[in-house]
């Protein structure tokens, strides 16, 4: 079955050519595609100081850039969220990596916030058309592994998103330091596709049938089964709090921690920036399982973003170190087991749909709050803004903490 069939709902043609790849060549594929792109769109962290001082914007104009990527983020997952149970898995991944392709080289030659606010926009649309068919992917190709599906989900997600500040830090030291990270990674997604082109598709979950097969790409109404709903709230809220705070360590924090460290370079802050979530994604590998690891986990995340928030009152760069590695590990486990736990209460023909919706309102914590504070930032400043911002978080996560722990005493 070539793309171009998959997109207009064709049945599979018999005896094409195309690569036969193994389980784990999927795998590696699928994650991948989620991870190339969620760097793109993280690699301008460290460069916000730098576009703020060329582009004349705003600390207020830094955070609408990074919220046009969300909000389009959001609406792609609740308008198509579940596309990629119709068109096919590889369709959707195909039509994400094109999106992010142009996405990059528009923010690469932006010279305004408009152009800025626009590549971001494409960035938000490309990652939420990955976001539930790569999902999706690695649950179908783990069967009887959902566990590690959810694993490899959240370790490519939340690598994606730790490596992109980082790599944006490190390319921006080559000529052209706000546009040649993203020719660059242009050049990669290109080669993503050549492998996603000859890949021997499987056929879709749900294919769509009767004359008018593109109205099962309308938006659905979202909507979770009995079972699965208090698991969906759970780990919705956990991912909302959890991308508030990623939401400022991406966005206002690199010029915060320049402000800890007393550097300013790119690097540096790039680093610092992706230290959260790249914790985040290693505690994918550890194994922790017990009762009461939810509510512990937010407890350690509620604790460590407060004192995140101490670092700079107290000028410890090794304070903030410590708590960003202690917040991220706190967050990953705790994500990924409430995570887990609603991916195994939903119907396989549903999954993609319902794990999108699970993003929408996560995603939504990277929008919502992180608009406040850089309204609380243009106010009072970007230290007292970014003090009061921790210890709201801190106390959202006890207050999640005590839900969960609630929970699990309910259960006996």
């Amino acid at each position: 079955m070539t793309v171009f069939s998959e997109l207009r709902m064709r049945q599979a043609t018999a005896g094409r050519w195309g690569w036969d790849a193994s389980t784990t060549a999927r795998l590696v594929l699928a994650g991948a595609v989620m991870f190339t792109l969620l760097v793109g769109a993280n690699l301008a962290s460290p460069l916000y100081p730098l576009l703020q001082s060329e582009l004349g914007i705003t600390s207020l104009g830094v955070t609408i850039a990074f919220a046009s990527y969300v909000l389009a983020l959001v609406a792609v997952l609740m308008l198509a969220g579940h596309w990629s149970d119709h068109i096919g898995r590889r369709a959707a991944l195909v039509l994400a990596v094109l999106v992010g392709l142009v996405g990059g080289l528009v923010f690469a030659n932006a010279d305004n916030l408009l152009m800025l606010s626009a590549g971001r926009m494409l960035q938000g649309i490309a990652v939420g058309l990955a976001t539930g068919a790569s999902s999706a992917a690695l649950r179908e190709l783990l069967p009887s592994r959902p566990e590690w599906a959810s694993r490899f989900t959240l370790l490519s997600s939340s690598g994606g998103v730790a490596a992109g500040p980082a790599i944006g830090g490190l390319l921006s030291l080559l000529p052209g330091a706000t546009s040649t990270p993203f020719f660059i990674h242009a050049a990669v997604l290109l080669l993503l596709l050549v492998p996603l082109w000859l890949l021997k598709a499987r056929p879709a979950i749900r294919p769509a049938e009767g004359p008018r097969p593109y109205m099962a790409l309308a938006p659905r109404r979202p909507s979770v089964s009995r079972e699965a709903r208090g698991a969906f709230w759970l780990a919705s809220s956990v991912g909302f709090l959890s991308f508030a705070v990623f939401g400022f360590c991406l966005s206002l924090a690199p010029g915060y921690f320049a402000v800890v460290v007393h550097a300013d370079s790119r690097p540096m802050t790039g680093l610092l920036a992706g230290l959260t979530l790249a914790a985040s994604a290693l505690s994918q590998l550890l194994t922790v399982r017990g009762r009461f690891a939810v509510p512990a986990g937010l407890m350690v995340l509620g604790i460590s973003i407060v004192l995140v928030g101490a670092a700079a009152s107290l000028s410890s760069p090794i304070l903030l170190v410590a708590a960003s590695l202690s917040a991220g590990v706190g967050q990953g486990i705790a994500f990924r087991l409430v995570f887990n736990d609603v991916a195994s209460k939903v119907e396989a023909s549903r999954h993609a749909q319902i794990i999108s919706t699970v993003y929408v309102i996560t995603y939504l914590g990277s929008a919502v709050p992180v608009i406040g504070l850089g309204l609380a930032a243009s106010v009072i400043g970007l230290g007292a803004a970014a003090s009061y911002f921790t210890m709201v978080c801190g106390l959202a996560a006890t207050v999640l903490a005590a839900a969960s722990l609630r929970r699990v005493l309910r259960r006996g």
